[in-house]
């Protein structure tokens, strides 16, 4: 279990667990290429768990240094956009940021959906602008006249 805050802090139903452990184990085709290209840091050196519970939704995929979740949209999705809707308004309120692709990009074009994820605002590292001028001289002591 990650020791990270945005992690810990999340709702938790416990009753989803053996039903997030079949749908790792199952995998359909789509989460398996993207896994294998999030799994083990591989992307931007952040970490991501797969079938993640976050109170009564189970999430393809959770980047708990981003607070970002990734969905795969495949056909399970089609008859399920009422169910779909709410779950992004519960994790949208939960200040997660959600980003969906669709089943058929992934096994068409992962090279594109990997491109997209690297650009994505989400992803974008924060840096610190370069100091300008000249620092201060220590003390900032006055000289005697």
């Amino acid at each position: 279990m990650r020791n990270t805050k945005q992690y810990m802090s999340l709702p938790y139903n416990p009753a989803l667990k053996e039903r997030a452990k079949t749908l790792r184990r199952a995998g359909n085709i789509s989460e398996v290429l993207l896994w294998n290209e999030l799994k083990n840091k591989q992307f931007s050196g952040v970490d991501f768990d797969r079938q993640k519970i976050i109170g009564n939704f189970i999430v393809d995929f959770y980047c708990a240094k981003k607070k970002i979740v990734i969905e795969i949209d495949g056909s399970s999705h089609n008859d399920k956009v009422e169910y779909d809707t709410a779950r992004d308004a519960f994790l949208e309120g939960l200040d997660l940021t959600i980003i969906h692709f669709l089943d058929s990009d992934i096994k068409t074009n992962l090279s594109a959906v990997m491109e997209y994820l690297h650009a994505h605002p989400a992803f974008a590292v924060a840096t610190t602008p370069p100091l300008r001028g000249t620092p201060p001289e220590e003390g900032n002591q006055e000289e005697d006249p």
